[in-house]
């Protein structure tokens, strides 16, 4: 897992603000959330075909993921960096690269995402706070609900992944992508 971290915690704290500068621009966004469509789809295409001797939720396949394998899905993971790629997708197709079923692929993305969005909490902390407390109640209220959401989503996202593909996924990145660039070009 930490393997898995480093790359794109490398990544962010060197390059985040740059990166979003060069991809602040709406058009961009959406030929990125196209990219994002195409590979979640390239990944269903070439990688699904592989049989999986893994169970539901094998946590012996997920541990046993080797050290170029597990930062390879930190590399992926590094793509999220840029605005319209699915950190979550991404590390899903990682995963699904190097062997993992859909729903181990899904739960280990869950807990690489852990580490990441704790240390960008922690950056950004400093920043909520630079106007005094007076904005820590509202953070604190926005922090709450996301966290719930989260676990719902996470919830159902696992049981999902358990008989189901990113091909859904791929298809919406697509559409939205196609859909707002065709609305911001004319």
């Amino acid at each position: 897992m930490i393997v898995a971290t480093i790359p794109a915690g490398v990544l962010g704290i060197l390059f985040e603000e740059r990166l979003k500068q060069l991809f602040a621009a709406a058009d961009v966004i959406a030929v990125v959330l196209i990219l994002n469509g195409v590979a979640l789809y390239i990944a269903e295409a070439v990688f699904r075909r592989r049989r999986s001797d893994e169970g539901t939720y094998d946590d012996e396949k997920i541990a046993a993921l080797s050290w170029p394998s597990c930062f390879f899905i930190g590399l992926a993971q590094c793509l999220a960096l840029l605005p319209g790629f699915s950190r979550t997708g991404m590390t899903i197709a990682g995963g699904l690269s190097t062997g993992l079923s859909h729903d181990n692929a899904a739960r280990f993305s869950f807990l690489l995402a852990t580490p990441i969005i704790l240390a960008a909490a922690v950056l950004k902390v400093p920043d909520l706070l630079a106007n005094g407390t007076a904005g820590a109640g509202p953070a604190l209220a926005g922090a709450a609900c996301a966290a719930v959401s989260a676990f719902v989503s996470i919830r159902f996202l696992l049981r999902y992944f358990e008989t189901r593909t990113l091909t859904p996924f791929a298809i919406y990145c697509l559409a939205a992508g196609a859909l707002a660039l065709a609305w911001l070009r004319f």
